[in-house]
């Protein structure tokens, strides 16, 4: 894994967005202030990556992501791997009760020849090519497909924190032990104890199980598979003999159900023919249809008389006249005499009208003349009281005055001043006004109340006079109407003949009515004489047609007596015939049914023989007992062959057992972990010996014995010295060896194919002198000249940073951290 690009948004320390390009950065360095954020750059790679940070310990650190007060965190890593070019990208939010959350994670394959700097010009997810992974949950698997690391593994062999190689090459023999079981995963090996130790148990669980089954297992030896197989034999000999009676128990049987049958048989016939009776009173049920019809006959003679005589009655009240016309001429005859001395009467109401019209228009006349002198007086009034107020208001003006003053008005000299009067006009004036409005006032009332009562003088006249008018009108039509109209003594006479017509008409139409009800009873008499005839005749056509089968007679249709007199007797001379064939057909029965008995005990001997329950149906029992006998066969050796495989389980159970036991105590002994560790750690110094020696241009070997580490000085005569003799360049040299060669067997017990194209160094080398710097430095610059690898470095000693070709410098404000690349 090679780191190309990282661009950071609100991570920790990096409030504002920062990027940095890592493409043409072999030998880098991060540097800056203790506290810059320069640990914080490796700490965004392995998030991008995997989501947590070896510094967080774990997920719960999740808020660490976030810099302070910020609500989201970005982090996008572009990297290649293997020749393919990825893009991670991460974003945690807080949300609104302060729970921190990883909001969106994905992994996407870029196309070939991408250009990150691309990135920079606002292109969407979808532009950067095939997506390995969009969730959280996806990320893991992908991450370790693209990388070929798990996180233990690459923060162990390219991410590498500070202080942990120089550990490993000091550390003692048990805690050297403790790491490589750690970093190399040899713990595995524990886990694979107590998981074999777990399937032993299982396996002595189910041994048990299987064990406690097969012991149940009873009844399988060969003696019961013996017996049953002779039982299933014996039912199918039983079987083949019942078959064999079977078909002669059915002729039996059919043979007495035939026999009964036909007893059965006769004896309905006797019982449908002895059954056949005549009805009682079929001798009067034709005679009674011709006496209904006699009377019938002469019931419509009467009637046509009564209709004969109602139609004469009814010519002679038409030729008689309109009795109606008559009686509007009589009606109109005594309104003429009502209508004219109505009329008389009219006619003085008349004359009395007008005379009281004339008094009230008079009276009338005189209340007007009356009030249109009392208004005359008011206006009198009115102006005697305007003369008045002038009066009283000259006055008024005399009382400042003496004699010889000058009079306001005039400004005259006023020689003699008149006396005051004693009473003022006004007052006068006022009580001759309110005297003259009241008689005004009530001679107004009086011309209202004449007015109104000439208007009811007028509106009585008018209606006497139209009155007369109506009465005038009707009695001249009532003249025209009696100008040629007889007397009203002939009218009287007539209408007197034509009430005695009618009164006949009456009573002919009511004897009509009697006639009529009686035909229609006589009638209904014939229809119920033939229906009940008709019924003779279809009891006796039922009778016959139940009788069909056995052959009856013809008969006469036209007297029903007579066809039920020979159809009885035909029936009686029908029975007595069969009732001499009874005899043989009973003993055809009995026969029968001896027969069926023989058959009956001798399948039910076989029954009993083979020990089979005996039913009505014995061809059923014989299969029945068969299948019984064949299931339990089946039963047997299904149980035999349950319990060969029972057996074979028991066998594999015991032995995976016995294995998985023997295993789990090779792995409880320490002689397997302290061989694994042995040959671990084998590799481990050949492989750091000869990096060590590339690092040293040839001058030191590392070699182990017994645990501890030592290294041969080649320039020294071959000098084997312990590991803390070492300088602190030599120590860094060494412990560097190792790191790198650790990276290595790390990623060849890997699953999956890693691919270590990078290694990043965050150690402290500010406590290192300057030679043992300078050793530090060239060790890397070595390293960095192999070319397998991009080698980086986190450090603040400008020292050893000036010797790094590609720098970033770190530097952090009050607002957030920046890094800005220097060097080539």
């Amino acid at each position: 894994m090679r780191p190309m690009r990282l661009d950071l948004d609100g991570f920790t320390v990096f409030r504002a967005a920062t990027t940095i390009d890592f493409t043409d950065a072999d030998f880098f360095a991060l540097v800056g202030p203790t506290g810059s954020g320069k640990s914080t750059v490796l700490d965004a790679i392995c998030f991008a990556l995997y989501g947590t940070v070896p510094r967080w310990g774990g997920t719960r650190g999740l808020a660490n992501a976030l810099a302070p007060s910020a609500a989201e965190a970005r982090v996008r890593l572009v990297f290649e791997s293997a020749g393919d070019r990825y893009v991670a990208t991460r974003v945690v939010r807080r949300d609104s009760r302060g729970n921190v959350k990883t909001s969106g994670a994905g992994l996407q394959l870029m196309p070939p020849g991408f250009d990150p700097a691309k990135l920079d010009t606002g292109l969407s997810p979808e532009d950067l090519g095939e997506v390995l992974a969009g969730t959280v949950a996806e990320m893991e698997d992908a991450v370790l497909t693209a990388v070929g690391l798990p996180y233990e593994q690459f923060t162990s062999c390219v991410l590498l924190p500070q202080g942990q190689f120089a550990d490993f090459l000091h550390a003692r023999p048990a805690k050297r032990q403790e790491i490589l079981v750690n970093l190399l995963g040899l713990g595995v090996y524990e886990q694979v104890r107590e998981k074999a130790g777990t399937r032993a148990s299982q396996a002595e669980a189910k041994f048990e199980v299987v064990n406690q089954t097969l012991t149940g297992l009873t009844d399988i030896d060969d003696a019961i598979l013996d017996e049953v197989s002779v039982r299933v034999e014996q039912m199918r000999e039983l079987a083949t003999a019942v078959t064999a009676a079977v078909p002669e128990r059915a002729a039996a049987h059919t043979a007495a159900r035939e026999a009964g049958a036909a007893l059965t048989a006769l004896d309905t016939d006797l019982s449908v023919l002895d059954a056949v009776r005549a009805p009682a009173g079929v001798a009067e049920v034709a005679r009674a249809v011709a006496t209904a019809q006699t009377d019938a006959d002469e019931a419509t003679t009467v009637v046509a008389l009564a209709e004969e005589r109602e139609e004469k009655l009814r010519g002679e009240l038409t030729a008689a006249g309109d009795e109606s016309a008559l009686r509007l001429l009589l009606r109109a005859y005594d309104d003429r005499a009502g209508l004219a001395g109505e009329a008389e009467t009219v006619r003085a109401a008349v004359a009395a009208a007008q005379a009281g019209h004339a008094a009230a228009t008079a009276e009338l006349a005189a209340a007007q003349a009356a009030a249109e002198r009392a208004e005359a007086d008011l206006a009198a009034a009115f102006q005697a009281h305007e003369q008045a107020k002038a009066t009283d208001l000259a006055v008024a003006l005399r009382e400042p005055l003496h004699d010889g003053a000058t009079c306001p008005v005039c400004e005259q000299t006023v020689a003699q001043v008149p006396a005051i009067p004693a009473e003022a006009a006004v007052s006068a004036a006022v009580a001759a006004g309110k005297a003259a409005r009241a008689a005004s006032e009530t001679a107004k009332a009086i011309v209202a109340q004449r007015d109104g009562a000439v208007r009811e003088r007028e509106r009585e006249l008018v209606a006497a006079r139209v009155r007369q008018e109506q009465l005038d009108e009707r009695l001249a039509a009532l003249r025209t109407q009696l100008a040629d109209a007889p007397e009203p003594a002939a009218l009287h006479q007539a209408v007197a003949e034509h009430g005695r017509l009618r009164q006949e008409l009456e009573e002919s139409a009511a004897a009509v009515r009697a006639g009529r009800d009686e035909a229609r009873r006589a009638r209904a008499a014939v229809d119920t004489a033939q229906e009940r005839l008709r019924t003779t005749w279809r009891a006796f056509d039922a009778t016959r047609d139940g009788l069909a089968r056995f052959g009856p007679p013809a008969t006469d249709r036209e007297d029903v007596a007579a066809a039920w007199t020979t159809l009885t007797d035909w029936a009686a001379a029908e029975v007595a015939r069969r009732r001499s064939e009874r005899a043989d057909r009973v003993a055809a029965v009995s026969a029968a049914e001896a027969q069926v008995a023989a058959v009956e005990v001798r399948i039910g001997g076989l029954l009993e023989a083979a020990g089979v329950p005996a039913t009505d149906d014995p061809g059923r029992d014989t299969a029945v007992a068969l299948e019984r006998a064949e299931a339990q066969l089946r039963e047997v050796t299904r149980r035999r062959e349950q319990a060969g495989e029972l057996r074979e389980q028991r066998a594999t159970y015991e032995r995976e057992a016995q294995v998985a036991r023997a295993l789990a105590g090779h792995l409880r002994a320490n002689n397997f972990e302290r061989w694994l560790l042995t040959e671990a750690l084998d590799l481990l110094v050949d492989g750091a010996s000869r990096i060590l020696r590339e690092l040293s241009s040839d001058q030191y070997d590392l070699v182990h014995d017994k645990g501890e580490f030592f290294v041969v000085d080649h320039h020294d005569a071959g000098l084997r010295r312990g590991v803390r003799t070492l300088s602190g360049g030599e120590t860094f040299q060494a412990s560097l060896a190792l790191a790198l060669a650790l990276a290595e067997q790390l990623a060849g017990m890997s699953t999956t194919a890693a691919s270590l194209e990078s290694i990043v160094l965050d150690e402290g080398f500010g406590t290192l002198d300057t030679a043992t710097l300078d050793t530090v430095a060239a060790t890397l610059e070595n390293l960095a000249a192999r070319g397998d690898r991009m080698v980086g470095v986190v450090t603040h000693v400008p020292a050893l940073a000036e010797r790094i070709p590609v720098r970033f410098e770190v530097r952090k404000d009050a607002r957030s951290a920046r890094i800005e690349r220097t060097g080539r």
